[in-house]
């Protein structure tokens, strides 16, 4: 089935359904205690640092851009020996934190700014694009099921979709998201980064609708595990009008991927308060900062603190050298550098299980 126009959001159908609201309870709820529990982190920083390169990596794996949560945070310690591949992930979290200051400033999330974390993904700024979109066939009777919209009818789309991001709805905020996903990449407005941009557009959606202080939940492992239902969910909206399972699908994934993300952010928290004391009861050079640097950078080097703590470079390795001595880093060679790895934050964050139903 060729699309021939879309249709300007909100769809004329009934989005809330018996189902919806059901789903939407739990959604709501899961979302609520994933809120509530990141205020237990005294530093923002710290979750963003370390979940957004998480969500880097699997929104990029949704792409076959495949890399290791190793080798992105070696890229950070010594950006010039990345390869291709694990430059092309760190741009998206790059891309992220950049989306995420832009909206806090502004309150919004504009064109301008969708653009941006376009071009800080792609490395250029080539705008929408000017030619037609990727066509997608039936793999087995190479029927068209799907051709994006023309390039002529790009900047009006976007626009229609920018002022329906913008404009208080009488729809519950979790529905307004599965809606905006959809059109932006049924508009697949650029040459190049849809479906990155359009994950993160979801989760700055949820913090300019005040349900989140900060983006710290990220779909992309959901759609990774389930990549066929989203494809299909995507498609049966398309084809069939069905909003119902496109919209419940979206729903199962906040509230499976929120209840996750809570259970690692409390782990990590009491892994904070755990290091915190032992280090004050151990180590007289024990403080905030030096907390905040250890779990802000899970690969840490003597920059890092230098900068952090404002130290020389000779404090920062007395510190560092002490802290591996004692168990609480393990140290390791990068080129001519040393870095430090907080194993057991690493161990957190890289084991992480499956998303799983209740």
């Amino acid at each position: 089935m060729l699309l021939l126009d879309l249709e300007p959001l909100p769809p004329k159908v009934l989005l809330e359904s018996p189902n919806v609201l059901r789903a939407l309870v739990k959604a709501h709820r899961y979302l609520a205690e994933l809120k509530g529990v990141a205020k237990t982190i005294p530093n923002e920083g710290i979750l963003l640092s370390s979940l957004s390169l998480q969500e880097a990596q699997s929104s990029s794996a949704i792409e076959n851009i495949i890399t290791t949560q190793d080798a992105l945070y070696k890229h950070e310690l010594q950006t010039s020996g990345a390869d291709p591949v694990t430059k092309e992930v760190a741009y998206y979290a790059e891309a992220l934190r950049r989306g995420h200051s832009m909206v806090r400033q502004q309150g919004t999330l504009t064109l301008n700014t969708i653009l941006d974390i376009q071009t800080c993904l792609e490395g250029n700024r080539a705008g929408f694009r000017k030619v037609p979109g990727t066509v997608l066939k039936n793999e087995q009777t190479g029927q068209v099921i799907f051709d994006p919209p023309s390039p002529e009818k790009i900047p009006a789309y976007m626009s229609a979709l920018e002022l329906f991001i913008n404009t208080e709805q009488n729809i519950d905020p979790l529905v307004c998201m599965a809606l905006i996903h959809y059109q932006f990449e049924t508009i697949h407005p650029f040459y190049d980064g849809n479906g990155r941009t359009g994950r993160i557009i979801n989760i700055l959606y949820l913090v300019i609708s005040g349900l989140l202080d900060a983006p710290i939940l990220y779909l992309s492992r959901y759609i990774n595990q389930t990549r066929p239902d989203y494809y299909r969910g995507l498609q049966n909206v398309r084809e069939n009008a069905d909003w119902e399972a496109w919209i419940l699908y979206m729903l199962r994934g906040v509230a499976l991927t929120a209840r996750h993300t809570t259970g690692l952010i409390e782990r990590i928290r009491d892994l904070l308060f755990e290091q915190k004391l032992h280090i004050r009861e151990r180590h007289k050079f024990y403080s905030q900062d030096l907390i905040n640097n250890l779990f802000h950078h899970p690969y840490t080097k003597v920059a890092f603190l230098e900068n952090d703590l404002k130290v020389s470079r000779a404090t920062a390795t007395r510190y560092l050298d002490a802290l591996a001595k004692d168990g609480v880093l393990k140290k390791h060679k990068l080129g001519r550098e040393n870095y430090y790895i907080n194993f057991r934050l690493i161990d957190l964050l890289f084991n992480m299980p499956e998303l799983t139903e209740e």
